[in-house]
């Protein structure tokens, strides 16, 4: 189905070999993109390898890759070559044809047809000529958004029959790998809610509020990318962390409320939500709960090897549970609990300088005062009311 009003079906391909690719291009750029999508797992990523995909292709100069959001009932992409996020009503614009009726459309002249919907040329000043607009469907056959190219890179300026063609072919391929990523986004997305709710539940035995978890998990990231590590690794501790006093749900309210100190007795049963946390999470074969499992078994070893439970030292505690020592008791120190009132940052800090090299691993001590400033915007967005 494509747009018979403008009996565009009846252009034959241009005789010029340089205003299409060979059937050789053409297979070196799918077997490259096909490969790198089908190793892919994140969404964002996904889009825009699709979107590259179609404009190298097709020789378009822009390409755009569209997503229903149907409780808002618009249309939306974060992957379209020069802009930022675009969201338009549903059945609107050449797009909104597309994805209403299923019908590819090949367009000329933009301006010609009554369906532009010339907004974003407007705000943008770029100008859209022709168009190519593919809807895609996912394994049942159900429509979940479509491709859009624009501005062929050629003399003629304009796409043709074969353009379109090869465009079904990405849609095609590209529709269902991308129902696959978003599936797997929506189970880490239930997963991380799972691990937050878990989490809060862990603070909230000992009075703690959710904000405390929110805190020490944008706490992890920070220090995470500031030690190095993949943006993606980061996430993942980022999302695990708010686990790390989930052991705490076993221990008796008469320790974990207690407002004094401790006795020794007290707080060698307190020590035992480690070895808790552990073993709720240890057996899963989940990356998330297998890595949660790490955080709360570890995040009270110390550098110097006289922590809990298993008295660990120096790299032989693992990184992520290095990092949510700092995280945890950054923020706990600068919290009221029932056995304290806040302290102040300036204390905080002194304390984090004599435990350097003791306590802390030194180095993730040196990267919490470089990145104080965004650690103390964390600490701001997410105070405690």
């Amino acid at each position: 189905m494509y747009d018979r009003h403008l009996r565009h079906e009846e252009i034959l391909p241009h005789s010029d070999a340089a205003n299409e690719r060979t059937p050789e291009e053409l297979l070196r750029i799918i077997f490259d993109y096909t490969a790198k999508i089908g190793g892919e797992r994140n969404l964002k990523s996904v889009l825009l390898l699709m979107a590259n995909m179609g404009r190298e292709m097709i020789m378009a100069d822009r390409c755009t890759v569209w997503l229903i959001d149907h409780a808002r009932q618009e249309l939306f992409t974060t992957i379209a070559h020069g802009v930022n996020e675009i969201r338009i009503p549903l059945g609107t614009g050449f797009v909104g044809h597309s994805v209403e009726t299923g019908d590819y459309l090949l367009i000329d002249d933009a301006y010609s047809d009554h369906r532009h919907n010339d907004e974003n040329d407007r705000r943008t000043g770029y100008r859209t000529k022709s168009v190519i607009t593919v809807p895609f469907v996912g394994n049942d056959g159900t429509i979940i958004g479509a491709y859009q190219a624009i501005n062929k890179l050629t003399p003629q300026a304009v796409f043709t029959q074969r353009d379109l063609e090869h465009l079904k072919l990405v849609a095609s391929y590209a529709g269902k790998s991308l129902e696959s990523v978003i599936l797997h986004e929506e189970i880490v997305a239930t997963q991380r809610e799972i691990i937050t709710v878990m989490g809060e539940i862990g603070e909230s035995r000992s009075k703690e509020t959710g904000n405390h978890v929110k805190r020490v998990a944008e706490y992890s990231y920070i220090l995470a990318m500031g030690y190095g590590l993949p943006a993606e690794e980061a996430e993942l501790l980022k999302m695990v962390s708010p686990m790390h006093d989930i052991g705490k749900v076993a221990i008796p309210d008469a320790v974990l409320l207690k407002p004094g100190k401790l006795t020794e007795e007290e707080f060698d049963h307190m020590k035992l939500h480690t070895d808790i946390g552990y073993h709720l999470l240890k057996s899963s074969s989940r990356e998330l709960l297998k890595t949660a499992a790490i955080v709360a078994y570890q995040h009270h070893e110390k550098w110097n090897g006289k922590g809990y439970p298993r008295g660990l030292s120096g790299e032989d505690i693992h990184l992520y549970g290095r990092i949510t020592a700092i995280a945890d008791v950054f923020d706990a120190l600068g919290s009221d609990r029932v056995y304290k009132k806040a302290w102040e940052l300036e204390r905080i800090l002194q304390l984090f300088q004599e435990e350097r090299g003791n306590h802390f691993d030194p180095q993730l001590v040196d990267i919490l005062m470089e990145q104080l400033p965004a650690i103390l915007d964390i600490r701001d967005r997410f105070r405690d009311l």
